[in-house]
């Protein structure tokens, strides 16, 4: 540039045009969008390369699927299990989306779930290896299944007896058995060796974005995060899920929010939910998405070299590491949120009040607690011992006013409880969770935080909790 204003002739106005043509071609994207076509064989119209639409309809269907599964009455609903089965495993048109829809002044472009691709489901991505977290050693697809049936025959999704809340359970365990799984241990993994969808051909035949630039936006669109996410603050990116501020939400300024590129689903909500804390976990996946994705694009259609693969496998570890943090920093929260509960609860049933509203509030965070944890299960990552522990440690139910919790299935699909673990033991095992969950992924959020409590609660309960337990 320093040529140009020592040449005569050339007018201010001119100079200021070509700095900012050379500045766009050099800069870094702030969004995760208009990424051009690199792809050689391509010869089509098309001129922004990005496509993760398969990845927010999945979104769509995961958020309506919720809803339902807290629609039933305490009565078999056949009715209600196949629409639920709809949103799981079919791929029929019509579908319309129940969540998330327009909320006052908060309008929703879409309505139906093919108005953001067509023909997807839940059921063909979901993690396929066996929950050792969930009784009945079923696979990821045989425990949503089995969740869906029961779901659909109890109370607004919760069953008192089991202390089973469906829908939270549901909800947090597709997030990791469906959006985490796929993302971590398939798109930014198995797809990101050399050989596997390469950069210098289309990922199918026909399209206009090569084999690396559409698995790495299928990845990003699993985490789901709003294309300018980067442009948000935590609260903002948290109260788009909410359905609040229209203008923050609406990055394109059209009145609307669009589904596929202007809504916080799923982990990037959790991520933001953390960040509020202090933490900056979705800034920093979606910031590393960003950066790998600038990385394939500049490769301009070409096989990516070893050097470009490494680079890109840093992204890739920041946001393996990060997401899985994510994770564990929510089952830390409500780990947080089980102990409190269960205070509560103590208090009521020793002065014979009516526990049944504290119940279902502490039914909910346990569900929302066992969801994420075994969604850690489904990353490809062998937690070893301390999966066992976590597993041990909360068991296949919450423990129940009389003592006790699911132990298993029968051999009619019920699911049994029974044991003798007392609610101020589980808040024993709910402060050791915390401490290995936050030992293990390195937590910095930390919300809930009961650690701090165990000396205090023993003496309550008395020394023989002071052991080892789990």
């Amino acid at each position: 540039m320093k040529i140009l204003l020592t040449r005569p002739g050339l007018s201010f106005s001119f100079i200021i045009a070509i700095s900012l043509i050379f500045g766009c071609v050099f800069a870094k994207p702030k969004m995760y969008s208009s990424f051009p076509v690199t792809e050689k064989s391509y010869n089509g119209s098309k001129k922004d390369s990005t496509s993760y639409t398969g990845q927010m309809a999945r979104h769509v269907l995961h958020n309506s699927l919720k809803k339902l599964a807290g629609k039933g009455n305490g009565k078999p609903n056949s009715a209600l299990k196949a629409k639920m089965l709809s949103y799981y495993s079919g791929k029929d048109a019509g579908r319309e989306i129940i969540d998330p829809t327009s909320k006052g002044d908060f309008k929703i472009k879409q309505t139906m779930v093919d108005q953001i691709s067509k023909g997807k489901n839940l059921k063909g991505k979901t993690y396929k290896g066996i929950i050792n977290g969930f009784p009945g050693q079923m696979t990821g697809p045989e425990v949503f299944e089995f969740m869906i049936d029961k779901a659909s025959s109890s109370n607004k999704g919760f069953d008192p007896l089991t202390g089973y809340n469906y829908p939270q359970l549901i909800s947090k365990f597709m997030m990791g058995a469906v959006f985490y799984s796929q993302a971590v241990d398939n798109y930014l993994d198995e797809k990101m060796g050399a050989d596997n969808k390469p950069n210098n051909k289309p990922y199918k035949k026909g399209a206009h974005y090569t084999g690396k630039e559409h698995s790495w936006d299928e990845a990003f669109g699993y985490f789901g995060a709003p294309a300018h996410a980067m442009a948000l603050s935590a609260k903002q990116a948290y109260g788009i899920a909410k359905k609040k501020d229209m203008k923050v939400a609406d990055a394109n300024g059209d009145g609307m929010i669009d589904l596929y590129t202007e809504m916080t689903y799923a982990h990037a909500y959790y991520a933001a939910d953390s960040d509020k804390a202090g933490t900056k976990y979705m800034h920093t996946i979606v910031g590393a998405f960003i950066k790998g994705r600038q990385l394939i694009t500049e490769a301009n259609g070409a096989a990516l070299t070893d050097q470009q693969r490494a680079q890109l496998m840093g992204y890739v570890k920041t946001i393996k590491s990060n997401w899985a943090q994510v994770i564990a920093e929510a089952a830390f929260k409500y780990a947080g949120s089980c102990y409190k509960d269960l205070e509560k609860l103590r208090t009521i049933v020793e002065s014979n009040g009516d526990a049944s509203k504290a119940f279902a509030a502490y039914g909910k965070h346990w569900g929302e607690l066992k969801g994420f944890l075994m969604a850690l299960e489904t990353s490809g990552r062998d937690l070893g011992e301390a999966g066992v522990r976590m597993n041990r440690l909360v068991g296949f139910g919450p423990v129940l006013l009389g003592g006790g919790q699911v132990t298993g299935i029968d051999s009619n699909g019920n699911l049994q409880t029974g044991g003798n673990r007392s609610m101020g033991e589980y808040q024993v095992h709910m402060i050791k969770l915390q401490k290995l969950l936050g030992d293990t992924f390195s937590l910095k959020a930390r919300k809930n935080d009961v650690t701090s409590n165990m000396a205090g609660l023993l003496e309550t309960l008395g020394s023989s909790l002071a052991a080892e337990n789990d």
